[in-house]
């Protein structure tokens, strides 16, 4: 048998393929860059030209130089390790707590009239009325700070589970039954597929509102983390330091969003959705 008939043939589109996909994900790139990187640099252009003095809000070379500082000190690395390791915590406790009560309510009639009056009337509840409580329960440390941001992140991914599985089309379920499927298989080959693109909006949404939350749990008398930073900058009067943890807060956020976006697309591939053609983030 020769060598020729074992090889795998290449497929001659690869190639060309793969430099097409680089070339959208660096047009994605420099769009999304484009109004930041504009409007960063009229403002310099501004301060510099004398048109303001930057006190207020500082150009963009000031806010370079103070997160040079930081991070030449440490304390850039120290306080976003800080406000990443909360946001993790509370965004898994979040999430478990969210996704269990929510695949329970969706799935389950019963057990939605009973929890959901009340979760829906807690939601209601202000991020900002449940920290006295908290401190009150769990004391001013680490654990009250990551229960209100797991409160942030659970709702909008228990409302997200419920309202996917009751929006399941009826048609799909029939079928599922049609050919005598167990409940697990019911559950693995019919509702989680159903479920799984609503699902990761969910959780973009509960990580988003987990970021939001952070800062509030950082308020309740942090002495570490961008939230903190934040304070800092306020009392000391230092404009440069608040935007630069207000920078620090967008990129972690859009990063951590786009890792959760990444992770979930392997198993959304079988989508075809008009958002899949067009590349939405």
């Amino acid at each position: 048998m020769s060598v020729e008939a074992n090889s795998t043939p290449v497929p001659r589109e690869a190639a060309p393929r793969r430099r097409a996909d680089v070339a959208a994900s660096v047009q994605r790139l420099a769009l999304a860059l484009a109004v930041p990187v504009v409007l960063a640099i009229g403002w310099e252009l501004v301060v510099r030209a004398g048109w303001s003095d930057g006190r207020l809000m500082p150009p963009p070379s000031r806010i370079w130089q103070e997160f040079e500082d930081l991070s030449r000190n440490g304390e850039l690395l120290r306080h976003t390790l800080a406000t990443l390791a909360r946001v993790a915590v509370g965004f898994g406790l979040g999430t478990a707590a969210g996704t269990i009560l929510g695949a329970l309510a969706g799935y389950s009639s019963l057990t939605r009239r009973l929890i959901d009056p009340t979760l829906q009337g807690l939601r209601a509840v202000p991020s900002i009325a449940w920290i006295p409580l908290f401190i009150l329960w769990l004391g001013i440390f680490e654990t009250s700070k990551v229960a209100l941001i797991a409160v942030g992140v659970f709702f909008p991914v228990y409302l997200g589970v419920m309202a996917a599985i009751l929006s399941v089309d009826r048609k799909i379920v029939e079928v599922g039954r049609a050919f005598r499927l167990s409940g697990f298989a019911m559950v693995r080959r019919i509702l989680l597929p159903a479920v799984l693109p609503a699902y990761v909006v969910s959780l973009r949404a509960g990580l988003g509102l987990g970021w939001m939350f952070v800062i509030a749990a950082e308020f309740m008398g942090a002495s570490e983390g961008l939230g903190y930073l934040l304070i800092d900058g306020q009392q000391l009067g230092k404009p440069a330091e608040i935007v630069a943890a207000i920078l620090a807060f967008a990129v972690l956020g859009k990063v951590t969003d786009a890792l959760v976006a990444i992770t979930a697309a392997p198993f959304l591939r079988w989508e075809d959705a008009f958002g899949a053609q067009h590349g939405a983030a």
